[in-house]
C-alpha cells in the first residue's frame, strides 16, 4: 500500500515596502529568494509562501515605530498573513538611539528599518528577516514550526548593526544600534537609500548650463591670466564657495529644506535635512569631476600651447591646462545654477530625502 505523503502546512509571510520608493526595490529582491532562506534557516517541513505590498506612500512620522507596527498589524490581520515583515526608509529611534528593528509577537509583525542598517542592506536585511520570522512564529506558539534555537540577543552577532536587543519579557523585541557608530550608519543608511545615483541623473541640465558656462570663459583670456594669479588656497576656496553655492540653490530654489511640524518631529526633520544635503553634495561634486575633465579636454584640444604661452608670458605645462580648468569649473558652477531652475520640479525633489514620488509600474497584490 502505498505511503499517503503527509501535506505541508502552509505559512504566509508577508513583506511590506513603505513607502514604496527604495523599500519596494529591496522588498522585489528579497521576496524572490525568502521563502528558499526561511526554508534552510527556519523549517523545511514548511511551504512558505511569500507576499510583497507597499504601505502608504508618506508614512507617518511622529507615531515612529508605533505608528508603522500599528497599521502593519491591521494590515497582516486584512490580508490574512501569518507573518508580515515591513521595511522602511524611515529612520527610527528607541531610547535615543537607533532603532534598527522592532519585533511584536502580539500584532505577528516586525518593522526594520533600513537606513539603521548602514550601506549594506540587502544583506543586512537577508540575514535578519528569517530570524525574525522566526521568533515571531516561536513567540506566537505557533506549532507549525520548530521553536526558535537562538536567543533574541544573538542577532548581534548575526547582524553587525544590531548592538543590543531589549523587551524580551513582553515579547516586544527592540533592536537597538550603537548610540554613536549607529548614528553614523544611521546617516551613511539615509545616503544610501536616497540613492545620490539617481539625483546625480537628475541634475543633467544643471551640467549641461555648466559645460555652456565653461565654453564661453574658455575663449577668455583673462581667465587664463585669473586663474595663474590665483594660489592653489584661493581656487580651493572658490571651488568650496561655487558648490555651496549651488547646493544652498538647489534647497531654496525647489524647497527641499524639510521643517518641523505637527507630522514631522523636529529630530526627524534634522535628520531628512542632512540627507538631503549630503545627497546633494555628493551629486554636484561628482557633477564638478564630470565637468573638471570635460573642461581640461576641451582645454587641451582648442587652446594650443604656443597661445597660453603667449597670454602668460612664460613656459606653460600639463599644471596650468589643470589650473584653467580648475578656475573654470569652479565658475561654470554659477551658470549650472541656472540651468538646475530648469529642471523638472519633481526630479529635483528627488533629491529631498522626505519626498516619495507615486509610485509607478509596480502594483500593491491587495490592488491587483
Amino acid at each position: 500500500m502505498a505511503t499517503i505523503a503527509r501535506r505541508r502546512p502552509e505559512i504566509v509571510v508577508g513583506l511590506v515596502a513603505t513607502p514604496p520608493d527604495y523599500p519596494a526595490q529591496v522588498v522585489a529582491r528579497l521576496a524572490a529568494e525568502l521563502a528558499d532562506r526561511l526554508a534552510e534557516r527556519v523549517d523545511a517541513e514548511v511551504l512558505w509562501t511569500v507576499r510583497e505590498g507597499w504601505g502608504d506612500v508618506a508614512p507617518r512620522r511622529d507615531g515612529g515605530v508605533e505608528a508603522l507596527i500599528d497599521d502593519l498589524g491591521r494590515r497582516c490581520a486584512d490580508a490574512r498573513w501569518d507573518v508580515a515583515i515591513c521595511l522602511t526608509d524611515l529612520p527610527l529611534y528607541s531610547e535615543r538611539v537607533p532603532l534598527v528593528a522592532h519585533v511584536s509577537a502580539r500584532r505577528r509583525v516586525a518593522a526594520v528599518s533600513l537606513p539603521a542598517l548602514g550601506l549594506c542592506q540587502l544583506r543586512a536585511v537577508r540575514a535578519a528577516v528569517p530570524d525574525l520570522v522566526s521568533r515571531l512564529l516561536t513567540d506566537a506558539s505557533d506549532d507549525r514550526v520548530s521553536p526558535a534555537g537562538w536567543a533574541p540577543a544573538e542577532l548581534t552577532s548575526r547582524v553587525a548593526a544590531v548592538r543590543r536587543v531589549v523587551g524580551e519579557e513582553t515579547a516586544e523585541l527592540s533592536c537597538l544600534a550603537s548610540p554613536l557608530t549607529g548614528r553614523i550608519r544611521l546617516v551613511s543608511g539615509m545616503v544610501r537609500a536616497n540613492r545620490p545615483g539617481r539625483a546625480l541623473l537628475g541634475l543633467s541640465k544643471l551640467l549641461v548650463g555648466a559645460f555652456g558656462s565653461a565654453a564661453f570663459a574658455l575663449a577668455s583670456n583673462t581667465i587664463w591670466k585669473m586663474g595663474d594669479a590665483l594660489g592653489g588656497l584661493r581656487l580651493t576656496v572658490i571651488m568650496l564657495v561655487g558648490l555651496t553655492a549651488l547646493v544652498t540653490w538647489l534647497i531654496v530654489a525647489h524647497d527641499l529644506w524639510e521643517r518641523p511640524d505637527e507630522q514631522t518631529p523636529a529630530e526627524v526633520a534634522r535628520l531628512f535635512n542632512l540627507g538631503t544635503v549630503i545627497t546633494l553634495t555628493l551629486a554636484t561634486t561628482v557633477s564638478y569631476l564630470v565637468l573638471f575633465t570635460g573642461t581640461v579636454l576641451a582645454a587641451g584640444l582648442l587652446i594650443d600651447t604656443s597661445v597660453l604661452r603667449q597670454a602668460l608670458q612664460r613656459p606653460v605645462g600639463l599644471i596650468d591646462y589643470l589650473t584653467l580648468a580648475w578656475i573654470i569649473s569652479s565658475l561654470a558652477t554659477v551658470g549650472g545654477a541656472i540651468g538646475s531652475g530648469l529642471e523638472d520640479e519633481d526630479t529635483v525633489r528627488a533629491a529631498a530625502y522626505g519626498y516619495h514620488p507615486e509610485p509607478g509600474g509596480w502594483r500593491d497584490e491587495k490592488d491587483a
